[in-house]
């Protein structure tokens, strides 16, 4: 194996198959005590953690690349989501959202649990929806929002992130080492806290995370 390159655990070896791994991903997070940010002030938001499995067999999520002509984060890595309308939930939001980014149409059912809330520079309280996507699922990503859908194996994220200090504040920015790049927060801390609660079984808190400044508008 080559140095430094990430472990992927044993329960995720490909050997799972796609049953399996929904139904460990769902126990998981039914165990894991989640907060939620009392925080009717702030506008409300939810995002997508599409687990799926790709052509090979690997156990993996949907990260997208925000459109270059997209008025906020534009070209930022992201996972699916926006703000949720007026009487609709957090689940109703993450579903609908799924299907207008990437095309993919999925049931309740397919909700696996949820993380913790996490509140953005922006002014929004994020919450991620855990769903299963199946096996290889056919997706259609709206050109208007996603420039790249990526299809990212769950051995690529069971790593440490990279925390570093900024002067405009006293918290850690979190930074998610993927493509040779890094992906940020506040996808960067919500994709660190599945990849600790799912696979390393540990309730790893992420709300004291800071993002960077380009993405505080």
């Amino acid at each position: 194996m080559t140095a430094g390159a990430p472990v992927r655990p044993a329960r995720f070896d490909g050997v799972m198959v796609a049953m399996d791994l929904r139904a460990e991903t769902a126990r998981k997070l039914a165990e894991f005590d989640r907060i939620a940010a009392n925080r009717p002030d702030l506008r409300q938001a939810a995002v997508a953690v599409v687990l799926t499995e790709d052509d090979e067999g690997n156990p993996s999520f949907l990260l997208t690349m925000r459109a270059a002509t997209l008025r906020a984060h534009a070209g930022q890595y992201a996972l699916p989501g926006g703000r949720i309308d007026e009487g609709e939930s957090v689940i109703d939001a993450a579903r609908r959202e799924t299907w207008e980014e990437i095309g993919l149409d999925l049931p309740e059912s397919a909700v696996l649990g949820l993380l913790d809330d996490f509140i953005t520079r922006s002014g929004y309280v994020m919450t991620p929806v855990v769903m299963w996507g199946g096996v290889n699922p056919v997706t259609n990503p709206s050109p208007d929002e996603v420039a790249i859908l990526h299809v990212v194996p769950l051995a690529d994220i069971d790593i440490e992130p990279r925390l570093i200090s900024i002067p405009e504040s006293d918290a850690p920015v979190i930074q998610l080492p993927l493509f040779g790049n890094y992906v940020h927060a506040p996808t960067a801390a919500i994709v660190h806290q599945f990849r600790e609660v799912v696979l390393r079984d540990r309730p790893t808190r992420v709300a004291h995370f800071e993002q960077p400044v380009f993405a505080w508008r």
